[in-house]
């Protein structure tokens, strides 16, 4: 009896031991690609994005089309494949769509890793590309709005790609989104809702990214932060994974004061994420706050906080990754 009671302490043993080296192997892959997502790559295409010579990247005219040309061309550098019958990247947006909001058509910019387990569950991860243009001959940026989170969305893209390349691809489809239309009415968001590339009832959650390069008045002196809106809306699970992915790898101070429903600036409703979660799909909401550059010609690439880019852009891969390798899909809560 002595003998079995020893065996069985000895298997446990054992399990709990090849339990706990699984887990930290998968947090040793984890932030190996994590750090895929570096400062000085982000500052190269940022300096881009944000040049004078595409012109504030307004929507359907030069700057725009330019700044869809990049992004085209770096997914397709990546290897990166873009969904089925949109074989250049490009989901077209006629100009009737826009409301008079744009001089001509524009377009979504797709990209996407195919799942190894759950390839028909799609997590999206967005971000806008367009900005304000011009006035007159003065050009306005965007260098936080949003090319802080277009090329976040870059690097969490290649992250993603080269830890495919390494056989480790995510469970789920992931598909990379750079919406057009943003600053003159949410309608790249909108025209994916009604146009989806993949169904919106397979699509597990949304990831917004728009503008966290900066830093607001509020954390001038305490600039380890990131303001959180969304995550607890639809799906309390998802507030908690995005909680413990944060407190286990960027250990970011996350403001919640934006996600009040009393809040008067309403940012819920203001950014792409918002056309995602009236469709019942959860979503999470980065932002940095409002500067003094906000919607400014002033808001420009040298301004920047280029390692608190990273750091942030890193907490969204992160969640990425906990959503698309888990075993479940997340819980959307009852209403």
């Amino acid at each position: 009896m002595h003998k079995i009671i020893l065996l069985l302490l000895i298997i446990t043993s054992l399990s709990c031991g090849s339990s706990k080296k699984t887990n930290l192997d998968e947090d040793v892959t984890k932030t190996k690609f994590a750090s895929e997502i570096n400062a000085s790559e982000i500052k190269e295409h940022l300096y881009v994005l944000a040049s004078d010579i595409l012109e504030g990247r307004k929507t359907g005219e030069k700057g725009q089309k330019m700044a869809a040309n990049y992004l085209t061309a770096y997914y397709e550098n990546l290897g990166l494949k873009a969904p089925k019958g949109y074989d250049d990247y490009r989901q077209e947006i006629p100009k009737e769509f826009f409301n008079k909001q744009s001089r001509s058509s524009s377009e979504n910019i797709v990209a996407y890793i195919k799942g190894s387990e759950f390839p028909e569950e799609f997590i999206i991860i967005s971000a806008h590309y367009d900005h304000l243009g011009k006035k007159g001959d003065v050009v306005y940026n965007g260098a936080d709005d949003d090319a802080s989170g277009t090329t976040a969305l870059m690097e969490i893209a290649q992250a993603f790609q080269v830890a495919k390349k390494n056989g480790s691809g995510p469970k789920r489809s992931i598909l990379f989104l750079s919406l057009t239309g943003e600053e003159v009415g949410l309608f790249g968001s909108k025209f994916y809702v009604s146009h989806p590339i993949f169904p919106l009832e397979n699509t597990v959650v949304n990831l917004n990214i728009d503008m966290i390069g900066r830093v607001d008045k509020k954390h001038k002196t305490r600039t380890n932060y990131i303001y959180l809106i969304g995550a607890d809306k639809l799906s309390k699970e998802l507030h908690d994974l995005s909680e413990e992915a944060n407190k286990k790898y960027t250990q970011l101070k996350l403001d919640y004061t934006y996600n009040d429903d009393k809040d008067p600036n309403r940012y819920y409703y203001r950014s792409d994420h918002y056309n995602f979660a009236k469709n019942d799909i959860p979503v999470i909401f980065y932002f940095n706050g409002e500067h003094e550059d906000y919607h400014e010609p002033t808001d420009t690439a040298d301004k920047i906080n280029y390692d608190l880019l990273a750091k942030r852009t890193q907490l969204v891969f992160y969640t990425a990754w906990e959503i698309a390798n888990r075993e479940n899909r997340l819980v959307v809560d009852d209403k």
